[in-house]
Order: structure tokens, then sequence, then C-alpha cells
């Protein structure tokens, strides 16, 4: 049986995935870089935009979708009907996949010499498109296996797929080198494809391995779903989602356009806007989205626990799960935010060290864009959550007027010479703020309740002492060891400051730590603190 705050254990499974997949990914581009060089990236990269788009598309909302209908089927006892939900979505998501990845091929001409102007980018775009095939299908099984609170398929398969995108993709690149620099591209590019083929394979194995282990049964029924109810079912669910999961590339789009102009129009060349906006977009919005693994793992986790429990009309358990959720997005959210704000600049000359004036600069907008980390960290919970409650189209709503708020912010502040691009850091965080705020609101409206201690003001007192001992430890050690040591021995401290003050506070409950490696130990320590 699924217990109601397993979803805590999913979600570290998943988080932990995650922060893998992205070590395995900065260990991807770094020497891909090396190899192909800007112009070999230039036809790499040309072809991910409508990769992307297309895999949005056709996959955004339907694991998600699957995962909330199957959770369902599941708290009712009917393990059938869970399964063939699985079934009719596999049907649907392997047909879009056939259709998504023709398109691609077959238009790969059209895209790169008439749509992007870039006839070399042929190659890169042709090697990619049948990923598009195996992506759906993996889609499938991991919203069957989420559903089913199983996390574990997900992670390993995420895994599996950016290895097989690492080790073939800078391969080729490295093989390919001696032909022509587009060829070498193609060949990194292929190694997305591999990946989703080796994942796609993976899950395939995990289920036939599952199936035959559990021996689902059909259970007669007075009536059951048809076909069609289940894919319109499905569509309910995902359609809003894959909108949700379109408006940011297309506002973020939008905003390039707006920045590039608005730093024109009071004085700043092309260059020196595009050199601002590299400050933004490649230096310190990459360290916002860091934090955002662990709460996309927390929310794809919290979905179907939250859908399974208002099947069974267990109010008492949703409720603490719903908490628990809010709860570990702040633990994650708030060190998160704080620590980016204070070492901003210690952080970016450690990370760019042959670009110190650039890191000097982007620090003041990671100052500012930190705080965005807890607005975006709130906001995705709140989605799960929304999600779970069968009501996708509310935080795309929200998103939108976020969205839009960003914009009209950007456009307006950027304008102001004193703030220049740290306009557009500050329009970002209200954006996420405004989403964040509005989804709070519709959760409130809804009834739900949380214990404001034990979820904020416990975070935020264990944040603040954290926050004291990072910036007084780096101002004390810098002038003696020096910036790069300094910084680590203040990150490390504040870790540790900051779990002890969770532990004394009672933040963290018995329940939190059984999700962790060790956690038998960690349980110990905990009633030490306990007793206290």
């Amino acid at each position: 049986m699924i217990r109601g705050n397993s979803f805590l254990k999913g979600a570290f499974i998943l988080g932990v995935a995650g922060i893998i997949v992205k070590i395995l990914g900065a260990f991807f581009r770094i020497p891909l870089a090396n190899i192909i060089g800007d112009d070999g990236m230039g036809y790499y990269q040309s072809a991910y935009p409508i990769y992307l788009l297309l895999v949005v598309i056709s996959t955004a909302g339907f694991p998600t979708a699957i995962a909330k209908l199957v959770s369902e089927k599941v708290a009712m006892g009917d393990n059938y009907a869970a399964h063939r939900i699985f079934k009719v979505a596999f049907s649907v998501l392997f047909i879009i996949g056939i259709i998504t990845s023709s398109i691609l091929f077959f238009g790969a001409g059209f895209y790169s010499k008439v749509i992007i102007k870039n006839p070399k980018a042929y190659y890169s775009t042709l090697a990619i498109a049948p990923a598009l095939f195996f992506v759906p299908i993996m889609s499938a099984f991991r919203g069957y296996f989420q559903g089913l609170q199983n996390m574990k398929p997900t992670a390993i398969s995420q895994i599996i797929e950016q290895m097989g995108r690492v080790v073939l993709g800078l391969g080729l690149a490295f093989i390919l080198l001696n032909k022509k620099l587009e060829i070498a591209a193609a060949g990194a590019t292929f190694g997305a494809t591999a990946g989703s083929f080796f994942g796609a394979i993976m899950m395939t194995y995990i289920y036939f391995k599952y199936k035959k282990s559990e021996k689902i049964k059909y259970t007669a029924l007075e009536k059951r779903e048809t076909t069609s109810e289940i894919i319109r079912n499905l569509l309910t669910i995902a359609i809003p989602i894959t909108i949700g999961a379109a408006v940011m590339p297309v506002m973020q789009s939008i905003d390039a356009a707006i920045v590039m102009r608005r730093l024109q129009d009071i004085g700043y060349n092309a260059s020196q806007a595009n050199g601002l906006y590299g400050q933004l977009t490649g230096m310190a919005n990459p360290l916002i989205n860091l934090p955002q693994v662990l709460t996309a793992a927390l929310q794809i986790s919290l979905v179907p626990a939250v859908s399974h429990l208002i099947a069974r009309k267990d109010t008492k358990s949703l409720f603490s799960t719903i908490e628990a959720g809010m709860r570990i997005s702040l633990l994650i959210g708030l060190p998160s935010a704080v620590g980016l704000v204070i070492l901003s600049k210690p952080i970016m000359m450690l990370l760019y060290p042959r670009q110190i004036d650039s890191a000097i600069n982007a620090s003041a907008i990671l100052a500012i864009l930190g705080y965005g980390i807890i607005f975006l960290s709130l906001f995705q919970i709140l989605t799960g959550i929304l999600q779970g409650f069968g009501k996708p189209f509310v935080p795309v709503k929200n998103l939108f007027t976020g969205a839009v708020v960003k914009l009209i912010l950007s456009y307006i502040l950027l304008g102001i010479s004193f703030l220049n691009i740290r306009g557009a850091a500050i329009a970002t965080v209200i954006g996420y703020a405004v989403a964040a705020i509005l989804n709070f609101a519709y959760i409130i409206k809804m009834g739900i309740k949380f214990n404001f201690i034990n979820v904020i003001l416990k975070p935020i007192i264990s944040v603040v002492l954290m926050a004291v001992v990072v910036k007084f430890s780096y101002s004390i050690l810098s002038s003696i060891l020096g910036n790069n040591i300094a910084t680590l021995i203040a990150v490390v401290l504040g870790v540790v400051v900051y779990g002890l003050m969770l532990l004394i506070t009672k933040t963290i409950t018995e329940e939190d730590l059984q999700i962790l490696p060790g956690g038998s130990k960690l349980q110990k320590i905990f009633k030490i603190f306990n007793r206290v």
C-alpha cells in the first residue's frame, strides 16, 4: 500500500538523480566546447530550440497526467484500471513520437536553411530527430511508475539517458572531428538520441520485470472507462500543464528582445548589451536553477501522493502531506536563496576566476535573483498540490500573470540607467513572487491549512543564524585564506549550522530522516536533540 508521506522518499530519489544528471551535464558541455569550439557549439545549439519545443508540446504534461490518474485508480484498489490508463497513454505517446520525430527528420532541411538560416545545422537537427520518438515512450513509463509512487525507475532512466548522451555524444564528436565540423557537431547532438534510446530500453526492461512480479488481474466492474474517455481525461490534465511549460520559454524569448533593446535605449551599444545579457542568463541564472532540481523532484512526487489521498478521502494524511511538501520546499529554497545573496560576489569570483570583471558585475545580478529561489520553490510545490487536486489550469494562469508582470517591469526598470540589467533581475523576482502568491492565495481559498510555526517560522529562524555565521566567517577568513578557500569554508559552516538549527528547532521530523542514507544513525542524533 502507498503511504501518504512516501512522496518524500520519492522526491529524495529524484533529487539525487537530478543532481547526478546536472553533474554529468557539466562533464559533457565543457569538454564538448573544447572539442568542437564556438562554431561547432553554434551548430550543436541550433538544433535544440525546435527539439525542445516539440518535446514540450508532445510530452510536457503527460507524465503528470498519467501519474495522477494511475494514483487515483490504485487508491481505489483498481490496479487493472491503472494499468489500462498506462496502456492507452503509451499508445497515444507512441503515435505522437512517430509524428514529431518524422516532422523534425523530414523538415530538418527547411528548419535549418529557411527558418534559422544556418544550413550547416542540418546534420545536427537530423541527428536529434529520432530522440523525439523515444522521449514520449519514456514519458509514458515514467508517468505510470510515478503514479505508483515508485520514483526509482524514473531516476534510473534519467541517469542512464544522460550517461548515454555524455559517452556517445563526446565520443562521436571526437571521432568525427576529422570530418567536417558540422558532422562532429551532429555526432555530439546524436548523443541525445542515443541517451533517449538507452533510457527507453531501461524503462521497458523495468516495466516488464514489474509486470511479471505483480501479475495484474482483471477485476469485473459494472462500468469501465472507454479508451476515448481515458484519452479525454489525460488531455484535460496534460494540455494545461503543456501550456504552462511553454509559457516561460516563450516569455524568455520576448524578454531577450526587450533586454537588448532597452539597454541600447539607455546608451549601451549592441556588444555591451549582449555582454550584460550574458551575465544575466549565462552566469547568474544557472545558479538560480540548481535548487530547482530538488524542488522540481518534490513537485513530481507530490502530484500522485495528493491524488492518491484525495481518492481515499484521507483528509488528515492529505493535509499532513501538503504541509510536509511546503515545509521541505522552504527548507531547500530559503538557505539556497540566502546563501547566494550573501556570498554572491565570492561565489562568482570562485566560479569565474578568468573573468573577474564580469563575475563582479554578475554578482550584483545574482544578489537580486537569489531571492527569486524562495518564490520559485513555493510556486513549484503549490503547483504540484493544485495539479494533484485536478486544477492544472490555475497555476498556468498564475504563471502567465507573473510572466506578464515580469515583462512589463523589465521594460520599465531596464530603462532606468542606474539599474540597467539589474532591472531585469528585479522584474524576474517580482514575476515569480506574483505567481507564487496567487498560487498560495488559491490554496488558502480551498481551505487547506498548515502550521505557520513549523512551515515558515522555524525555517526562517534557522536560516537567519546560518546567514550570520556565513557572513562573519567569510569576512574573517577571506583576508587570511583568500576568496576561494574562505568561500568554501563559509559554505560548509553554513550547511553545518543550518542542519544543527533544524534539529534544535525540531523543524526536521524523524520521518524526514528515514528517507536519507544512514537514516537510522541520523534518527539517533535527532532523538538526542529532541531531549534537549
